[in-house]
C-alpha cells in the first residue's frame, strides 16, 4: 500500500509547478525536499499513520488543481492597496536580489569594487 502513496506522491511533485525566481523559498521545492524526506527508502517506507499521509496527499492535491481558487473565485485581482500580483511579483523579486546584494558582507563589496581590471574604469581626457 505504502507503494502506490509513494507513486502518487511523486506524481504529485512532477505536477506541482517550481519557480524559479523564489529559489530557497518556493513551495514546490520544499514540498520534493518533504516527500523525500518521508519516503527515504522509496516503495518500500512504511508509513506510521497511513490516515494521516492520505489526508495530507488529498489536501495537497486540491491547492495543485486550484480547488479553492474555483470554488471562491475573487472579484477582483488586486489586493487592497490596489497592487496587482504581477506588480507584487515584481516588487518582491527586485527586494530579495536586492537583500541578497546587502548579504554579501563588507569585504566581498570591497574586493569587488576594488578589483575592476584596466578595461573596466573610463578612461580620462588627457590634460592640457
Amino acid at each position: 500500500m505504502s507503494a502506490t502513496r509513494y507513486r502518487r506522491f511523486l506524481k504529485l511533485c512532477e505536477e506541482w509547478p517550481r519557480d524559479e525566481a523564489k529559489k530557497a523559498r518556493d513551495l514546490g521545492t520544499f514540498l520534493r525536499q518533504r516527500v523525500a524526506s518521508a519516503f527515504r527508502e522509496g516503495e518500500n517506507t512504511q508509513i506510521s499513520d497511513p490516515e494521516k499521509c492520505d489526508l495530507m496527499y488529498e489536501s495537497l492535491a486540491r491547492i495543485n488543481g486550484n480547488f479553492y481558487r474555483q470554488r471562491f473565485p475573487r472579484v477582483r485581482d488586486t489586493s487592497f492597496t490596489g497592487v496587482t500580483a504581477e506588480e507584487c511579483k515584481l516588487l518582491l523579486t527586485g527586494n530579495v536580489q536586492q537583500m541578497d546584494e546587502d548579504k554579501k558582507g563588507l569585504w566581498k563589496t570591497l574586493m569587488e569594487r576594488f578589483s575592476k581590471s584596466p578595461e573596466d574604469v573610463p578612461e580620462k581626457a588627457p590634460e592640457k
